[in-house]
């Protein structure tokens, strides 16, 4: 029997926290395009919490791993089940390589019904939102029905968008309340990432994404004197908790919160939506900041900034920096005085984020 033909688009992207804030632009323009929800097969805790209930999101199948051998992976196997009972339909597949394709593969959705994004070269410059808004609008060889005619793209703002429902907003003021943050401006600060929590030396030379705490420090309390009111709270997940511990006894300034322990997804963008600006490395909550419209100044090491700077459709305003040491890209060619400088130029949330002076 020939599988039933589903009219809502796949999307398939199986990445980091940031990769999916940035897939928020193909999502949309697919939404436009077809009036209805678009489907995502991905991996990863964080997925489900970041995109369910986004503008233009329907099913998320969600599974612990796509490399696991099939057999042993029960998170694969029910994500065939629901891609079978889902049936076939047009196919975004955007990932770089093809350890998920063969779960399409026994899904039964065909070659002709897919668009695979390394079929699409980046352009030059392209910025990844933009490969996203583009591919959106290539189709697939089979023929679809479903596709609007009048689809109005035009009307779909470039970059990534995510929305902060009101139920997040509700128990963020629960959790600020509870943390005597309630009715603080706040600044957040992200200093971690995936690499310099993994396990051995920060400084290892594979870390371009290092900062040294040092320099941090200098700079938290450079924040906290241009910003005597505001709260500075330091993000993170779990395992940054004690990272940020060891800077805030270096920097030794007042009202400086580390939430790195109790930051959940849903709680991590109200977060972004309420604060007055952010200063961080180029990681996943520097998209998200992007997406809820949050000024921030990012420190970039090896990534490009043409395909990953920060660009939401809210148009924060957005102070990137770049450092180089021996010709190499990597944020240790930084210095403090240009991150302070940044910040002081950097448009925050707020006339009262100003107070204080600025930097010279």
């Amino acid at each position: 029997m020939s599988p039933r033909y589903c009219e809502r688009p796949l999307a398939v992207r199986c990445g980091a926290f940031g990769d999916m804030v940035l897939l928020t632009a193909l999502i949309r323009v697919l939404h436009a395009e077809f009036g209805l929800p678009v489907d995502i097969v991905t991996s990863g805790p964080w997925s489900e919490p970041l995109l369910r209930g986004q503008p233009g999101v329907g099913e998320v199948f969600s599974m612990r791993s796509r490399k696991t051998h099939y057999w042993l992976n029960p998170g694969q196997r029910r994500v065939v089940r629901q891609l079978r009972a889902r049936g076939l339909g047009p196919t975004w597949f955007c990932d770089g390589d093809d350890a998920a394709r063969p779960i399409l593969e026994r899904a039964g959705i065909a070659r002709e019904y897919m668009v695979d994004v390394k079929d699409h070269r980046l352009l030059p410059d392209e910025h990844a939102t933009q490969q996203w808004r583009r591919l959106a609008q290539i189709m697939p060889s089979a023929p679809l029905s479903g596709r609007r005619a009048d689809a109005d793209l035009d009307a779909v703002a470039p970059g990534c968008h995510l929305e902060v429902a009101h139920g997040q907003r509700v128990e963020l003021a629960a959790w600020l309340k509870s943390r005597d943050l309630a009715d603080q401006p706040l600044i957040l600060v992200q200093i971690g990432n995936k690499r310099t929590m993994r396990r051995g030396p920060r400084r290892l030379a594979v870390n371009n994404k290092y900062w040294p705490l040092e320099r941090w420090a200098e700079v938290l309390r450079f924040l906290r004197e241009q910003h005597p009111r505001h709260a500075i709270v330091l993000l993170g997940t779990g395992p940054e908790f004690q990272l940020n511990r060891e800077l805030a006894s270096l920097a030794n300034i007042h009202g400086l919160h580390n939430a790195a322990d109790d930051l959940p997804i849903p709680r991590l963008l109200a977060l972004l939506d309420r604060a007055d600006g952010l200063l961080t490395v180029d990681s996943g909550p520097a998209h998200a900041a992007a997406g809820v419209g949050c000024p921030q100044v990012v420190l970039f090491g090896k990534a490009l900034p043409s395909l990953y700077r920060p660009w939401g459709t809210a148009g924060a305003d957005v102070q990137l920096l770049r450092g180089e040491v021996d010709g190499e890209p990597t944020m240790l060619g930084i210095d403090t005085r240009s991150v302070m400088a940044a910040w002081s130029r950097l448009e925050l949330r707020g006339a009262a984020s100003r107070a204080g002076g600025a930097f010279g």
